[in-house]
C-alpha cells in the first residue's frame, strides 16, 4: 500500500518530539522563539510592510539583525516577500497563512510579559540578593 505525500507528510507529524535533539520541530522552536521574531511578527500583525518600516517600528534592530530575521521567517514559511518593481525597487514583507496562526501565541506571550514583568523583576531582583549574600555569582 502507497501513501501519498500528504499522508506521510501527517504521519511524519506525530512522531515530531521537540524535546528530542534532532527533531525539525525543535530547531523550528529555537528559529521562532527569538525576540527579533517576536517582535517582526507583532509589527507585521497590522500587514505589510517595507524593511524602512519595520526598523522604524522595532528599536534596537540593526538592518543586519533584521534582514537576518527576515530571511529566516521567509525560508520557514512565515513571511512572505513581495517585489515591486519600481525605481526605486520596493519590497514589502507580510505574514503568510503560516505566520498568521502562530501570531495568537505570539500574542499571548506578548501579553503575558507584559502582564507578568513586575513579578518577573521582583523575582530577579530576590535572586541576585540572595546570590550576592551568600557569594553566588553564577
Amino acid at each position: 500500500m502507497s501513501l501519498t505525500v500528504e499522508l506521510k507528510r501527517q504521519a511524519a507529524q506525530t512522531e515530531y518530539n521537540a524535546e528530542l535533539i534532532h527533531c525539525p520541530a525543535r530547531h523550528l522552536l529555537e528559529a521562532i522563539s527569538s525576540k527579533w521574531v517576536t517582535l517582526v511578527m507583532l509589527a507585521l500583525a497590522e500587514g505589510p510592510l517595507r524593511h524602512s518600516e519595520l526598523r522604524k517600528r522595532i528599536p534596537g534592530a540593526s538592518q543586519k539583525m533584521l534582514t537576518s530575521t527576515l530571511r529566516s521567517l521567509e525560508r520557514d514559511g512565515i513571511v512572505s516577500r513581495c517585489i515591486t518593481v519600481s525605481v526605486p525597487v520596493r519590497t514589502d514583507y507580510e505574514l503568510t497563512p503560516v505566520g498568521h496562526s502562530l501570531l495568537s501565541v505570539v500574542h499571548d506571550m506578548k501579553e503575558w510579559a507584559e502582564a507578568n514583568m513586575d513579578d518577573v523583576a521582583h523575582a530577579r531582583l530576590e535572586h541576585d540578593r540572595r546570590a550576592s549574600i551568600s557569594g553566588d555569582r553564577r
